[in-house]
Parts: structure tokens; sequence; C-alpha cells
């Protein structure tokens, strides 16, 4: 027996697009999180205020308390002593966009999310989901403060472990809107849908794939893409033999500039091959848009981290790259979705 349409009131259609817009706005954060880390702008706010925080300093008392909160921790102290006020609001404005932007993808999400359940416009089986994705990002805000303050004694930046976490919960966060935004879609056109499965290639390409996001962040908190501006090789060798003997080897190859480096470039490779069976299988499932987006985006990233590298990290050709990453994750999200439709 087929299970009854949709309630009259379910909106799934109007849900998905919603879903979109946020997911697009999460895109926008994790780019300007890329930019605030390359521009160093990342501890310039030492507090975290969920509120008041919100506004910007209005008069230049408050401009001053706010400089003279940055002074007091080791990165002003021991990095950037003899900063001017005017050099101080061009890292501020960063920081501080981030935040902003982050309260507003967390407007855009809980307010239509609040209102589409009063009007009973979510379908059966998907408010426990929109639920956690809400709580994915209550928590994302908890985790930037928790990465923030690893850097505010002691250290002159963020822990690159905490700066992962914050990344990879942001790019679930985007891979969860887009799934179910994808789900949703299918629904509103035909109402006895089901939810999409993940299938074997997709449980290999994703695991693959966050190994490589997780390096790549890792890259972007050791400051690991400087350590050299040569491609394929690294300073004229290979692999990095003498960071590698210095260290036990689960140090070296979370800790180590240079074995982070070594294996965020060529474990992409490996990200490559495992991108390309998942494109093939969602053309098989007849979705060769789907295989093109996968192949655009996975060759468009390549590219752009050799020439972050050669170009000794220039901050658009990062930021470009951060943005493809993030759109990667959508690509492959959607590859997945489309070998697993039901």
């Amino acid at each position: 027996m087929l299970a009854p349409p949709l309630p009259s009131r379910a909106r799934p259609g109007a849900v998905a697009r919603w879903l979109w817009w946020v997911a697009a706005l999460v895109v926008a954060m994790v780019v300007v999180g890329g930019i605030t880390r390359l521009t160093e702008s990342g501890l310039s706010i030492t507090e975290w205020k969920p509120l008041s925080g919100t506004f910007p300093p209005l008069n230049a008392a408050q401009w001053e308390a706010e400089f003279a909160n940055y002074r007091k921790i080791p990165e002003y102290q021991l990095l950037n002593q003899g900063m001017t006020l005017a050099q101080f609001k061009g890292i501020f404005f960063w920081e501080y966009f981030h935040r902003l932007l982050a309260r507003l993808v967390g407007v855009a999400f809980a307010v239509p999310l609040a209102w589409f359940w009063i009007r009973g416009a979510i379908p059966r089986g998907y408010k426990g989901r929109l639920l956690a994705v809400l709580a994915l990002g209550g928590l994302q805000g908890a985790i930037g403060w928790w990465m923030v303050a690893s850097g505010l004694s002691v250290r002159t930046d963020v822990s690159h472990i905490r700066l992962s976490v914050h990344l990879l919960n942001a790019l679930l966060i985007l891979a969860g809107t887009v799934w179910t935004a994808l789900d949703l879609r299918e629904l509103a056109a035909n109402p006895y849908s089901k939810p999409a499965r993940l299938t074997p290639v997709g449980l290999v390409a994703l695991p693959v794939l966050f190994v490589q996001l997780l390096f790549g962040a890792w890259v972007a908190g050791l400051n690991a893409g400087l350590v050299t501006d040569q491609w394929p090789l690294m300073n004229g060798r290979f692999f990095p033999v003498d960071e590698w003997a210095a260290r036990a080897p689960l140090d070296a190859i979370v800790n180590d500039p240079y074995v982070v480096h070594f294996i965020h470039r060529w474990w992409a490779w490996v990200a490559v091959g495992a991108l390309i069976f998942l494109a093939r299988d969602a053309k098989r499932a007849g979705h060769p848009r789907v295989a093109r987006a996968i192949h655009i985006t996975f060759g468009v990233q390549i590219l752009l981290g050799i020439s972050t590298v050669m170009t000794g990290v220039r901050i658009e050709v990062a930021a470009l790259h951060q943005l493809v990453g993030a759109l990667l994750v959508v690509a492959a999200t959607w590859g997945a979705h489309a070998t697993g439709r039901r």
C-alpha cells in the first residue's frame, strides 16, 4: 500500500527553496571565514557577546576599548607591536563581518523554520532533521568561540585542531542543508518519493573528501601553505624527510606544517579518484548534470590549490580555493544524493 499523499498544508517546494538560500549564506560564511584567517583577523575581537556583539564600535571610546583588549593578547605583543588603530580596524572588519554573517545565517534559518512549523508547511519526517541542522548551527557559534579562545593566551594563533572542527562543522551544516533541500525538491515533484539513502560509493567518496577537507583546514591553521611555493616538489624535495624524522609519526601527521602540506596536496588525488567514481555512478543513475558539476568543481579546485601554493598564498587565490572547496562539498553531496534516490 502506498503511503497517503502529503497533507494539504505541506509545502516541500517552498521549504526546499528556503534551504537553498540558507546554503548560499553558509557558502558565503565559509568564504568570509577563510578571508578572516588569511588576513590574520580572527583574534581581533577578544570577547564573545552573542547579542551586544551584533553592533560594532560606534565611537572613538569604544574603538579604543576594543583596541586595548587586543593589545593584551600575545598576538599583538609578540607579532603586531606598534599596530595603529587604523590597522586594527582593518583586521577587526573581517572578524566582525564573519560573526555578523554567522548571526544572519542563524536568523535566516530559525525564523523561517518557526514560520513553516507554525503553518504546518513542513512535511512529515523532516522536522527532526531541520532541528538537527539548527542545533549544529548553534553549536557552530560555541565552536567558533572555543577556537578563538585558544589564541587569547600563550599562543599567537588559534589552534589548528579547533579551526578544523569549526570549518568541518560548517561544511557538515552545508551538506545537511543541501541534502534535505534535495529530498524536499523530490517530494514536491512526487508526493510518494522517499528520502535518498547513502549508497556504497557515497559512503566511500564522502569520507575520502572529508579527510582532504580536514588536512586543508590544518594547512590553513598551521600556515602550511607558506612552507613552499613549488609544485609538485616542495623546496626541491618530493617528501619532507627531515621534518618526518624529527617527530613521532602521528605528531608529524597532525602538527608538522611540511608533512600536513604534503598529505593535503597528494591525498587530493585520492579524493579525485573517489569523486570520479561518484560522478560515474550519478551519470549511470541518469544525472549527467551532477556528474559534470563534480568534475568541474574538483578540476577547478585542483588548479586553484596549485595556484595558491605557487603564488605564496595570495589572498584572492586562496579565498577562491576556499569558495570552490565549499562548492565541491555541494556537488559531492548532490552526487551522493543522486545515486541514492528512491
